[in-house]
């Protein structure tokens, strides 16, 4: 690295805190423009260069949103960049499946307790019909895979707490990469019929305010998935 790109990769940091900074010290919401690259660069006495790569940066990071012609704004709290960190720790060998399991399995644990007292009787409604729906594809596993998703993204939501929203979604990008090979190994139609009875148990849980029901059943969910995942050799 030649002293200009490391003076360059410095002045292009300082434009980052700088900008996070303009954020919180006037309260800007999702959507709430910033300022021109040409304003920011006067500012910052800083070319449009360096302006630009901090914007992009941020955009890689979801806090900002880019568009041609458009001013950058503020962007709403997305799961993406976290996802990209457990998938590159995953392919990396840094983390494993049953690591990241395990952590799904904690966080789950407390979501469905939430969910059990705070979801709405339109979402206890939404959380059933997807169990249900999960079910009905139980012949087309790409369909199943993706209603399996959108449950445990319902769960989520039905806690309050956005912050399990983004963990769940984050996770999703891994699940996706495994999630074929654990229904695979379920080779029994009893082990199918386990699976798919236990996400309708789960939902039935939650419709019913029973956080205790809802928890042992995602548990014995988390097992027999792990146990799926170890018998297809995915650890």
């Amino acid at each position: 690295m030649s002293l200009y790109e490391a003076k360059e990769g410095g002045l292009v940091g300082t434009a980052i805190g700088a900008i996070t900074r303009h954020i919180r010290e006037n309260d800007l919401l999702p959507g709430d423009k910033l300022p021109s690259e040409a304003n920011l660069s006067r500012e910052l006495n800083v070319s449009r260069t360096v302006v630009r790569e901090a914007y992009r940066s941020l955009a890689a990071m979801r806090i900002i949103e880019l568009a041609t012609g458009k001013r950058a704004t503020v962007s709403p709290i997305d799961h993406g960049a976290m996802s990209l960190i457990f998938e590159h720790g995953v392919y990396t060998d840094q983390i494993n499946i049953q690591q990241i399991y395990d952590v799904r399995r904690t966080i789950e644990s407390r979501i469905v307790v939430l969910a059990s007292i705070r979801r709405s009787d339109a979402e206890a409604t939404a959380i059933l019909a997807i169990a249900r729906a999960m079910r009905k594809a139980a012949n087309n596993p790409e369909e199943l895979m993706e209603q399996d998703l959108a449950f445990h993204r319902a769960l989520a939501a039905a806690s309050k707490n956005p912050v399990f929203a983004l963990i769940v979604g984050a996770f999703q990008g891994i699940t996706r990469q495994t999630w074929l090979v654990g229904w695979k190994s379920r080779t029994t139609a009893e082990a199918r019929e386990a699976m798919l009875a236990t996400h309708e148990g789960i939902a039935e849980a939650i419709g019913a305010g029973d956080p205790q029901r809802a928890v042992e059943l995602m548990g014995v969910h988390f097992d027999e998935s792990v146990r799926a995942l170890l018998s297809a050799g995915l650890s």
